[in-house]
């Protein structure tokens, strides 16, 4: 058996053409739900880059417990199980958080792995010049802005970027390894994630009479900018998303001319989606995780089933990943692990949960049945207690500073933590308060969320699914103090 995961950073669901996208074109993704099952209620978990990927490896949340880092310790990762377990397991990836602080811990987990640099701010190619910055609308000034100038010097030609590069070595291996059995291949770009730097040929299918200051990189912030501006912004996304729709097409090609559609289970998947102007904000690092953040899309083919062209309306999520390439190879689950295998919803659409959680290190704990989605805020504006609990205290980019560890304390264990006692180190949380207000919507009936509910039977409902959902994965008792939840 093999399987293949081809991951993108920041791909929007609802602008894709299978789940309803109607102007940005993506043939190959219309091509791929041809193939295999469409998850029409796939959600986040913890939120964002890294935070996601530790739930790929684990299987479980994140982000009631600690904010970005690395693998800790004491967890479980499924291609180090699969590892373990005779399945060979290899990485190629241009995801730059790999190789920082944040992240460092991930990539080593698997057989071998491949890297390739440049995205965004990857700390790659030297120039002690300052490079030549078009006058912009971000007007950033930071080291990651200026990076990726540098790094934008070295990429005048489609071959010479990420996304391509990772695709081809992709398709090395596959070539290389048809042959062989018991292998899972990650294949993860970076893209369609910002800044939206792609070539030419794709830019023309979104042809726009703009003449303004350079925009590919919006602030993670609200949005000022005029209507042309904002168009041409959703222009270049939309050009890298046909980017990165045209190299899944050669997956897709690769898949159809080696057969590989007998033994190999693909999945195609994202970590979260990306504001564009919608509720009037850039970016996704801003509250309430919307549905354009929140809700991913999700396509899987199993072999076992041969299911296609089919929807699958169960509810699930990232942390369900892992289970699932674990029981495709027949290898045991931790007991850690609370992720389902998706092989039932696959094959008959059979239900998985009632409900999960989704969110961010201190900020709302949200919760969704796949009808309704609740964003439950801070019981106060101070938005505490709250604490990180890790033995790996890194941030993004950078070790945790001397003076917040002035202060720790050692946490007794938590029931995943294999009798290891954390370091409790306290955490400031969210800084925009006037966001923090609790919120419930209808998305079946307002995708939008433009229409906030109060009806307090159905938020019972939902505090009732949170509460218990939390419980289950240990959440720290002040998580439950902080949303007033005691």
């Amino acid at each position: 058996m093999k399987a293949i995961m081809v991951m993108f950073d920041s791909l929007n669901r609802h602008m894709l053409q299978p789940y309803g996208g109607d102007w940005v074109k993506t043939p190959n993704f219309e091509r791929l739900a041809e193939r295999t099952v469409r998850f029409d209620k796939a959600y986040i978990g913890s939120m964002p880059c890294m935070p996601a990927r530790r739930e790929l490896h684990t299987g479980r949340y994140n982000f009631l417990h600690r904010s970005w880092g690395p693998l800790e310790p004491f967890d479980d990762s499924m291609p180090e199980i699969l590892r373990q377990n005779s399945v060979y397991t290899h990485l190629i990836s241009d995801h730059l958080h790999y190789w920082e602080d944040g992240g460092a811990t991930f990539h080593q987990r698997y057989s071998s792995w491949e890297i390739v640099r440049g995205q965004e701010g990857d700390l790659w190619k030297g120039s002690v010049a300052d490079p030549e910055i078009a006058p912009n609308i971000s007007n950033r000034n930071n080291r990651h802005w200026r990076q990726d100038w540098v790094n934008r010097q070295h990429m005048d030609s489609e071959e010479k970027q990420p996304q391509p590069q990772v695709f081809a070595l992709g398709e090395e291996f596959i070539r290389t390894n048809k042959d062989e059995d018991n292998w899972f291949l990650q294949i993860e770009t970076f893209d369609p994630h910002e800044p939206f730097f792609t070539q030419q040929k794709y830019k023309d299918l979104y042809p726009q009479d703009y003449s303004g200051p350079h925009f590919d990189w919006p602030n993670y912030d609200r949005v000022t900018e005029t209507p042309d501006q904002i168009e041409h912004m959703r222009n270049e996304y939309a050009a890298l998303m046909s980017m990165c729709d045209h190299y899944l097409g050669k997956v897709i090609d690769l898949m159809d001319e080696l057969n590989l559609w007998e033994d190999t289970l693909l999945i195609v998947n994202t970590d979260h989606g990306f504001l564009l102007s919608e509720h009037d904000w850039w970016a996704k690092i801003r509250q309430p995780f919307y549905e354009e953040i929140a809700h991913i899309p999700l396509f899987i083919w199993d072999p076992r089933s041969g299911r296609k062209n089919e929807s699958c309306s169960s509810l699930v999520q990232t942390i369900d990943l892992p289970a699932t390439l674990l029981e495709y190879f027949d290898v045991a689950r931790p007991a850690d692990m609370q992720g389902i295998p998706l092989r039932e919803a696959i094959a008959s659409d059979t239900p998985t949960r009632a409900a999960v959680l989704f969110g961010q290190h201190g900020a709302h704990v949200n919760c969704t049945d796949g009808q309704y989605v609740y964003m439950r805020g801070p019981a106060s504006q101070e938005n505490a207690p709250l604490f990180n609990y890790t033995l790996m205290p890194t941030h993004m980019h950078s070790m945790f500073s001397p003076q917040e560890l002035q202060d720790i304390h050692l946490a007794e264990p938590f029931d995943f933590t294999k009798g290891c006692r954390t370091m409790k180190i306290a955490s400031k949380g969210w800084p925009e308060k006037d966001q923090f207000a609790t919120l419930l919507y209808d998305v079946l009936d307002d995708a939008r969320q433009n229409m906030p509910l109060d009806d307090p039977d159905i938020e019972q409902r939902m505090i009732a699914h949170l509460t218990r959902l939390m419980e289950a994965n240990d959440a720290p008792p002040e998580q439950f103090e902080r949303l007033g939840l005691v």
